[in-house]
Formats: C-alpha cells, structure tokens, sequence
C-alpha cells in the first residue's frame, strides 16, 4: 500500500461518520449525504496518488463532499420535487437548535434510531451511516446474508424520508423511546472495532472503541439516571480496558487465560467498576437491571481477579442465569455454557453448546468454543473438524490466527 492508500484508507476510518453527519445536517437528506460522501472519496482515490495527500484531508473530504452534494442538487433542481432542496443550497438562515449537545453524529445516530422504525433496521442504518461499515461487515454483525441487509438499509432510509423525520437530538420526553435502539448501535460499533472484520483490516480499530466510547459518554450526559446506559460505558471501559494485552506482537489472539494483567489498562478498570458499583447500588434499592448492567458486571467479575485461576466462575454463572431471564438469546446462552465448563467440566458444558447448534451453526464462536471443549474431552478428531468450521467462519484476523495454531496443536 503507498502513502495516497494509506491517507485514504486512514481517512475514510477517521472521517467517514464527521462528514456524513455534516452533510446530513445541511442536506437533511441520508441518501444524499451518502452518494455526496461516497463521490468525495472516490475523487480522493483518483486525485491524491497523482496531485499527492493534501495537507488536511478531513477538511479536503469535507470541502469536495459539500460540492458534490451541491452539484447533485443543482442538477434535481429542474425537478419540482426537488426544488425546496435545492434552496438550502444558499439558505443561510441558523439551524434549529440541537439542545445541549453539539455533536453530528450523536444526532445522526438519533435519526437513525427513529422509534418508527424496526430495531434491527435503526441498528443496521446507524451501523452503515456512522460507523462507515460495510453492507458484508453489518450482514456479519446480524448474521444474515448481504442482500438481506442491503434491503433493510435501503428500506430504513426510504422510511425516514417519507415520513420526513427531523434531523435533531429528540426532547428529553422522546430519549426513552429511542435510548434502546442507541446503544445497541453503539455496543455493536465497539464490537466491531474489538474485533475487526472487515477486508485488509487489522484486528482491532481502536478508532471504532474510542468513537464508541465517546459517544456513550454523549449520551450519558443526555441521560444520566438511565441505568442502561451506564452499564453500556463500564462494559465497554472494562472491556477496553484489555484491548491492548489481547493481541500478540505476531497479531494473534491472546485468550484471556493467557493475558498479562499487568497490561491491562488500570484507570479504565477503576472507572467502569465505579459505575458496576453504582448500578449495584441502584438494584440493592430495587431497581432492575438490564442487559449492559449485568454485561458490565460480569466485566467487573474478571478485571477484579489478580489471575485467571482467581476468577470467581460461581459469581461470572449466577450473573449469566440472571442474564438469560433478561436476554434468552442463543449468543447469551453460549456464553453462559463456557462459565459451565469451567464448573462443572467441558463434558457438562459440551451438551449445552450442541443444543445451540441449529440457531449458531454460522457463528463461528459456536464452533471455536465447541473445538476448546472437544479439545479438553481429547477428542482431537472431533475438534479439528470444529476448529476448520470456527476459521472458516471467523473474518478477523487475530482469532483467525489463534484458531489456526491451536487446531495444529492437536496430535
């Protein structure tokens, strides 16, 4: 890759979300925003290889993505329909005001996760727009086919068009509705940055964490009594927290058995065991805890213990069987089955994870779990075949990389 790719490739991680919100705040149109984003760094593409990188390349991308939205309009503008758009070309009158936080992204994200639509579809449109991620690496993240998600994508937008939804951060009486919706952008957003799927991809984007991160502490600003939303921050802090002794310098995976604690980012752990306390606090006095919290607290259960062997798997179970009431996904219960194992053995563990097969059977953590089990039962036959499926499956790099040097292990 030369130095143009590079910048290219650099930019369209750190300013695809800033621009697209930009001009979807002048254009309030998410398809014109799109295609005008899109143009901007095509012309990059062909551009900086020959007249070389310019010296601001977000201002650059903001610059020609501004006129190529403004082009498209002028050429719609002949067209009735169109034509209000087209004023805004000029129109210089102020904005309508975005409350208390000024941030584009955080109210792009709120579009998006407009109540009217359906959650898997703010989630997808939310994904596509501000995380900048693929149409493959979301069908990934939902575990669907492509076209599947292009339709959903498509749809979502077309919907917030017809039904001409403001482009603002809603009034404190609308948070609720859509607060859910949010953070389950943001939680898949962080996912994706800890662990890269994407093509040429590194394995991890701590581009993405950080941008998650930052705007989950936007919307706990919005929200500061809404438990959820806490929970979401310590997860992702704690969660963080590990980011940089989970890579091997060779990029591969380092399991969490095998990680250095010392390594572990000790600030990020304090501050996400605050608000585990917190929410701790606010169940002692009735309150029910939901998804992230409990999430959270699992997190809190690891990054307390000095050494894997000190890990308490009877707190990290109780905490997944409260889980499951709450969220009786296949995801949850497969995690839940890797605490069983460690109970009460990989055989007891084995049993639950094959009951998962028909709804995991795409997933490749299904499978790398199943070959850690088959591999401690010694059946090394059994988990090959089980570690071939996982790699098979698995788009990032680094698990790719573990999953592969423990499948040669075997004897």
């Amino acid at each position: 890759m030369n130095d143009a790719e590079d910048a290219i490739t650099r930019a369209y991680r750190d300013e695809w979300a800033r621009v697209v919100a930009g001009l979807t705040r002048r254009f309030g149109n998410l398809d014109l925003a799109e295609e005008a984003a899109a143009e901007a760094f095509a012309t990059a593409v062909a551009r900086w290889p020959a007249d070389g990188v310019p010296p601001n390349p977000g201002a650059w991308l903001t610059t020609t993505a501004n006129r190529k939205g403004i082009d498209r309009l002028r050429r719609e503008n002949q067209r009735d329909a169109k034509h209000k758009e087209a004023l805004m070309v000029s129109d210089n009158a102020p904005t309508e005001s975005n409350g208390v936080i000024e941030d584009d992204r955080l109210r792009l994200i709120f579009t998006c996760c407009h109540p009217s639509l359906a959650m898997e579809n703010r989630v997808a449109l939310t994904l596509r727009m501000i995380g900048g991620l693929t149409m493959p690496e979301i069908a990934r993240a939902f575990l669907v086919p492509e076209n599947t998600m292009g339709q959903r994508i498509t749809r979502a937008k077309a919907k917030i068009k017809a039904a001409r939804i403001p482009y603002r951060i809603p009034s404190a009486a609308d948070l609720p509705g859509r607060v859910s919706g949010v953070l389950a952008v943001l939680f898949l957003v962080f996912n994706e940055g800890y662990l890269a799927t994407g093509p040429g991809t590194g394995p991890v984007r701590a581009d993405l964490t950080a941008e998650a991160i930052r705007l989950t502490r936007l919307v706990r600003a919005l929200m500061p009594e809404d438990g959820e939303v806490a929970g979401l921050l310590a997860l992702m802090l704690l969660t963080e927290a590990r980011r940089t002794a989970r890579i091997s310098v060779d990029g591969e995976l380092i399991p969490l058995d095998e990680q250095k604690r010392g390594a572990w980012n000790p600030a990020l752990i304090a501050e996400g065991h605050r608000l585990v306390r917190e929410r701790l606090t606010a169940a002692a006095a009735g309150q029910v805890p939901g998804r992230y919290q409990i999430l959270a607290a699992i997190g809190a259960v690891h990054t307390s213990a000095r050494d894997i062997r000190d890990t308490d798997w009877s707190q990290v179970l109780a905490l997944y069987d409260q889980l499951v009431n709450v969220d009786p996904s296949p995801i949850i219960a497969l995690n839940r089955a890797i605490a069983v194992a460690e109970l009460d053995g990989p055989e007891v563990a084995l049993v639950i994870v094959d009951r998962l097969e028909t709804e995991l059977n795409g997933y490749h953590a299904f499978h790398a779990t199943r070959a850690e089990l088959l591999r401690r039962l010694g059946r090394s036959q059994d988990a090959r075949a089980a570690y071939d499926k996982a790699i098979d499956l698995a788009g990032n790099t680094a698990e790719t990389a573990n999953l592969t040097r423990r499948r040669d292990q075997l004897q």
